[in-house]
């Protein structure tokens, strides 16, 4: 698995349960709170490299300046033995900004880098034209031609990391079926989700009821166009927070789970 397919793996994870249909987030709910931040730690399960760290994933939530805006800070990056001889260097940061008001994602910012390899993007998304536009640059090569690519705005749409926060708003349950659609380099991919039953899971918070939900998202012409399956657990309390899931590949499989949480204002 590439680093940046094993990225987008862990954002996924956390933000494939936003749905197009607005008649059918729970009002109740507030979902950013600035101060918030959550980590993740990913570790492979089942093969020869049983209990190894991979990774850690982590979200910050502030308040944009001089608005009522939100700013989600995303980090992801290699952790323990395996960084820097089985999976190569990498850091991927995102900026999401969300309208404070109607939580409709506006601007993403992104830095990609894999070993030497950087990409910096930006998609800024236009609800008056209806247009989601993406310019990727690299800034080890300034003569290189920025990569354009637009693509339209629809109803529900997010980044990734924004339909992590708009997750906790969806009336989960078991037997209901969702469809995702997510905007990432310019290209806007459907996602569609089901939940399969709730169960209890051991987490940082003790053993608590949560949602098991499956999304395909591998496959063709889905966001990781690589043979795999997803599953995810989401508490079913007010909090809403993922803490637990799986990504099996043909690396094998690997668990990603919640380590620590700071509540927001």
């Amino acid at each position: 698995m590439k680093t940046k397919t094993l990225f987008r793996s862990f954002l996924l994870l956390c933000s494939f349960f936003c749905c197009s249909a607005a008649a059918q987030i729970a009002p109740k709910i507030e979902s950013y709170k600035a101060g918030e931040s959550l980590l993740y730690e990913a570790k492979f399960s089942k093969t020869v490299l049983r209990g190894i760290e991979v990774a850690a994933l982590s979200f910050t939530v502030e308040s944009a300046p001089e608005s009522r805006n939100f700013v989600v800070k995303t980090e992801a990056k290699p952790k323990g033995t395996l960084s820097g001889v089985f999976l190569p260097d990498f850091l991927q940061n995102y900026e999401s900004t969300v309208d404070g008001r109607n939580f409709s994602i506006l601007k993403t910012v992104k830095r990609d880098k894999q070993g030497d390899r950087v990409r910096d993007s930006a998609a800024i998304f236009d609800y008056k034209t209806r247009k989601v536009v993406y310019i990727e640059t690299d800034p080890n090569n300034v003569a290189r031609p920025p990569l354009n690519a637009a693509s339209p705005v629809e109803s529900g749409m997010q980044d990734l990391v924004s339909a992590l926060y708009t997750l906790r708003r969806l009336p989960l349950g078991v037997g209901k079926s969702f469809e995702l659609k997510v905007s990432d380099s310019g290209l806007v991919y459907t996602i569609p989700l089901r939940v399969i039953a709730r169960v209890r899971q051991k987490s940082i918070f003790g053993n608590v009821w949560c949602f098991q939900v499956e999304a395909e998202v591998f496959g063709k012409n889905r966001l990781i166009e690589k043979e795999g399956n997803m599953i995810l657990w989401i508490t079913d309390d007010a909090r809403r927070l993922p803490v637990r899931s799986q990504i099996n590949s043909s690396l094998g499989r690997i668990e990603v789970k919640l380590k620590q949480a700071t509540t927001g204002k």
